[in-house]
């Protein structure tokens, strides 16, 4: 992570830049006017950037950074409710039969390998995103038209007018077929899915105060521009430009598709204002209940949740496994680290008999695993578990949050990689947790534990094979180990006892010769 001080270094700009940026100041100027001149002569953000880097301008990447860069210097403005009716308070069913014609894809019919949906703005999509295509080095502006869509049931008006875009929706092309693998639509919310998965988790450009008092802040995107993918490509380019009461940003991301989706984010962000609770990396989803969990559990299926765990890689090269949650209160972990080298929500539970769900498939949501590039510095891997009553809500957050605060007009670099995958694409030389289970205990407030771990472990290890494992505050009792090498599984059941305590962390690992055989096991029992 570079983070760049307000007072701006010397800086190199090719004529086109100089030419932009100059374009840009004029455009902006109005905001140092009177609050009547300032109104009539500041443009609006869409205004300065479809002057920058609109419709025929010729496309150069730097200047999505100026245009942010700019914006975050004016005074943020929310976007207009200006969405008609129909389209305003859309129930969700009837908006989702709004579909785009294929043919009005871009590039569709074009042996392009990836083709772009345009999506309608209505129901929870009301923020308008300008859409740009930039082909042969030149911006086209993507202009509504209502011909490019089947509404359904739904009666629109004859003459509606360019009332924008929510979003868009990849595809991978192929000999015809068409295969959505990602849509970026809502904020700055974004998610894919592997090759016959099904859509999971959630990821976000940026994360601003969650789950704090004052409210959480929603940064939105403000326009995107897609670079024509080569004949037969198999990636995507997309830069784009967010802003929200705080912060503006600058975002180009490369996607890839396949057996796993990748792909690579950069961004530079432009704080309005100190940013004292920044998300990095940011993801979410939903955990309703599962074997070591089961308060919300009258239901017939054995467990309901899109992921099972949060698995970290610290900076010190440790593995750690934190199973997920749905508590009685809202709960909040932080794992100190620096410069972490990766972290994400897993589902590591991949057969149908683990959830017994027909409909939803929660085997099949996809695994979202972030690797920095570069070094991010101090800070903590942020776990947000918020309780939920509803399989469809979000209530499982994680993010990097670094040490200190974003500073008011500095500049912050930062780059990773996102893994959509089935599995990681890295596996720890150790044994995995693959369940954990939590049950009444032998007395009192006592809850018994049992943590499997799968992974073969060396038959030279196995006589010194020992659980490690500690709590605090809490005592554990009845601590043993179980070894069954035909299943290559090892097995560790154990009592806590609470006593007054209302939150107790244990951490386990399993250790021979006083080195690790397994991850590591965290985990917040509360009641």
């Amino acid at each position: 992570m570079r983070v760049v001080p307000a007072t701006p270094g010397h800086h190199p700009l090719s004529p086109r830049r100089r030419e932009v940026l100059k374009l840009i100041g004029a455009s902006l100027a109005g905001a140092t006017l009177a609050p009547a001149a300032a109104q009539a002569q500041n443009p609006s953000a869409l205004a300065v950037i479809q002057n920058a880097l609109g419709d025929g301008q010729r496309f150069d990447p730097a200047i999505v950074a100026d245009l942010a860069r700019q914006i975050a210097r004016r005074p943020y403005a929310a976007p207009p409710a200006d969405l008609p009716e129909p389209f305003a308070n859309l129930p969700f069913d009837q908006y989702s039969a709004i579909k785009a014609q294929p043919s009005s894809f871009l590039w569709a019919g074009e042996n392009r390998g990836i083709v772009v949906e345009p999506l309608h703005r209505g129901s929870f999509f009301t923020n308008a995103v300008a859409l740009f295509a930039v082909e042969d080095g030149q911006v086209r502006r993507i202009l509504y038209d209502k011909a490019r869509f089947s509404f359904g049931k739904l009666n629109v008006p004859p003459s509606v007018g360019d009332i924008g875009f929510s979003g868009v929706r990849l595809y991978s092309a192929s000999n015809g077929h068409l295969a959505d693998f990602a849509s970026i639509q809502g904020a700055t919310f974004f998610r894919a899915r592997a090759r016959g998965q099904d859509y999971g988790a959630v990821a976000r450009a940026l994360t601003l105060r969650p789950a704090e008092a004052r409210g959480e802040e929603f940064p939105i995107f403000r326009a995107m521009w897609l670079e024509r993918p080569a004949p037969g490509a198999t990636a995507l380019i997309m830069h784009a430009v967010f802003e929200s009461e705080s912060v503006a940003g600058a975002l180009r991301m490369t996607w890839r598709p396949g057996d796993m989706v990748i792909v690579d984010v950069e961004q530079t962000l432009f704080p309005r204002v100190d940013l004292d609770h920044v998300g990095i990396g940011g993801m979410g989803a939903s955990y309703l209940y599962g074997p070591n969990d089961r308060r919300t559990a009258d239901d017939i299926r054995p467990a309901v949740y899109e992921a099972s765990g949060m698995q970290m890689l610290n900076g010190q090269g440790e593995w750690l496994w934190r199973p997920l949650h749905n508590p009685e209160r809202l709960q909040v972990s932080a794992f100190i680290d620096r410069n972490p080298k990766g972290f994400g929500l897993v589902q590591r539970d991949r057969e149908f008999t683990a959830f017994q769900d027909d409909v939803e498939r929660w085997e099949r949501r996809p695994t979202l695993w972030v690797e920095p590039l570069g070094e991010w510095g101090d800070g903590v891997v942020q776990l947000i578990e918020i309780p939920s009553d509803a399989e469809m809500n979000d209530n499982i957050l994680a993010y990097w949050r670094p040490k200190g605060p974003l500073p008011a007009g500095s500049e912050v670099a930062l780059a990773f990689r996102q893994f959509w995958c089935w599995t990681m694409p890295e596996r720890p030389p150790l044994a995995a947790v693959t369940a954990t289970r939590v049950g009444k205990g032998s007395a009192g407030r006592r809850r018994r534990f049992s943590i499997d771990f799968a992974g073969e472990i060396p038959e030279a290890a196995a006589t010194d094979l020992r659980p490690a494992l500690t709590t605090a505050p809490g005592t554990i009792h009845a601590l043993r180990l179980w070894r069954y090498p035909e299943r290559k599984t090892t097995r560790v059941t154990f009592e806590l006892d609470p006593g007054n305590e209302n939150a107790c962390e244990m951490r386990l690992v399993l250790e021979a010769g006083g080195k690790p055989l397994s991850e590591t096991w965290l985990y917040r029992w509360t009641p």
